[in-house]
């Protein structure tokens, strides 16, 4: 779990202890991953985040884990890496499209939700006599406006089409060695989603709902209300799992996960706050309705995921939980555009640089809560500069040699001073 300087710099706070749930395979702590959502944006931001981990961490298949919770974006993820697609190839396919031969193009989100619009404007003439009849009946009993209020009936609940969603990874997960199934899968797969009539979370994949199709389940997760229409699943309609939690890590410690790994692509940013590139933002207000916007919505969905983490800490007093999230310096991933190629590639590479450094600067706070469950941190991957997430096109300047052996050497200084301290406690008489 992680706490926060007024830097802004993440700064390690982990539990030592290790809850003896149910084992993993080969006897080993069940291992869970929890990843919460946050659009095309955030999706792209834990693609980068997994694939620094999973050249970084030895001992852990992220392909492999007992549990996997997927919540909104984030089930995109889940659901893909629960099925054999490793982050790479995910990237490959979501950020580099035009090098995977399935690409998922982001733009496909911004289509208008047709179907929706006929069926609202059908609702129209209706509404309308029912408004008239309704005045005209008992024109003193309503208000000048009240009648017109039902016409919200006809506002179309969603302005884009989802359904891109359902029909990509249904295609996906219908290749040789993947299934649409929850049931067929070899490891536990739940994508939150909130019914939209009870207000209740509904986790997909938990028995009594594993007879939903994965790709349409992904789609219900992933419905934020107002931007896409709900999904009708079995007579009932859902949207987006992050109305009621964040990140939903609960759900893998319930079922007995040990530790926890969570990625949590959006927090609130702090202009006042000095940028890691140099100099101060401006205001957000001066980005007008959407800078505005993304902060609410940002702030919100932050403060309700720390409430969880700390009721984490009493209910699951023996599990750890080590937490991924950006910085709130960090203008890369408040302001980039998703939509834009180049922009997907950029943020995708500056969230696998970002973790890798954190990996490095965090490894002796992080080594033994990790090794607890068969886990080391490889300093050799971390510390290799010429290790990058997507391709670089454009010409850049090797690294200088000696500079990189350096770097090497004050690593391994740093640790052998570590070390030193700590060996007169060592052979302290207990």
């Amino acid at each position: 779990m992680t706490a926060r300087s007024g830097s802004g710099r993440r700064e390690a706070r982990l539990r030592v202890a290790r809850r003896r749930g149910p084992a993993g395979s080969a006897g080993r702590p069940r291992v869970g991953l929890a990843l919460a959502g946050g659009g095309p944006l955030g999706a792209v931001y834990e693609l980068g985040t997994l694939a620094a981990l999973s050249e970084a961490l030895a001992g852990i298949d992220f392909n492999a884990l007992d549990v996997y919770v997927g919540v909104s974006a984030g089930s995109f993820i889940a659901a893909g890496l629960a099925n054999g697609v490793t982050p790479g190839e995910m990237c490959r396919m979501f950020v580099e499209s035009d090098a995977h031969e399935q690409p998922f193009d982001p733009s496909v989100l911004l289509r208008p939700a047709l179907r929706e619009y006929a069926r609202r404007i059908a609702a129209v003439p209706p509404v309308l006599l029912d408004v008239a009849w309704s005045y005209l009946s008992n024109p003193f009993a309503y208000g000048t406006l009240a009648p017109l209020a039902r016409l919200g009936r006809a506002i179309p609940t969603g302005i884009f089409d989802n359904q891109a969603i359902h029909r990509f990874l249904g295609r996906a997960f219908a290749e040789p060695g993947r299934t649409n199934d929850f049931r067929k899968l070899a490891h536990e797969l739940y994508l939150i989603a909130t019914d939209l009539d009870s207000g209740a979370s509904v986790q997909f994949g938990a028995p009594g709902h594993d007879d939903v199709p994965i790709s349409l389940a992904v789609q219900a997760s992933a419905a934020l209300p107002g931007v896409f229409p709900p999904v009708e699943i079995g007579g009932r309609c859902y949207v987006d799992g992050a109305l009621k939690k964040t990140l939903h890590a609960s759900v893998a410690l319930a079922r007995g996960a040990g530790l926890v790994l969570g990625i949590n692509p959006l927090v609130p940013f702090d202009a006042h706050l000095p940028r890691p590139t140099g100099g101060r933002p401006e205001k957000l207000v001066e980005g007008g309705l959407p800078a505005v916007l993304a902060q609410t919505f940002r702030a919100i969905i932050h403060s309700r995921m720390q409430v969880g983490m700390r009721r984490y800490e009493t209910e699951y007093p023996d599990s750890d939980i080590v937490l991924f999230e950006p910085n709130r310096n960090d203008a890369e991933m408040f302001f980039t555009n998703i939509f834009s190629y180049a922009s997907r590639r950029r943020l995708a590479e500056h969230a696998y640089q970002k973790t890798r450094k954190e990996l490095l600067e965090r490894r002796h706070a992080l080594a033994p809560v990790l090794a607890r469950h068969g886990i080391a941190i490889r300093v050799d991957v971390l510390t290799d500069s010429h290790r990058h997430l997507v391709k670089r096109h454009a010409p850049h300047k090797a690294p200088i040699a000696a500079k990189a052996a350096a770097d090497r050497l004050t690593h391994c200084l740093d640790d052998l001073a570590r070390w030193v301290a700590l060996a007169p406690a060592a052979r302290r008489p207990g």
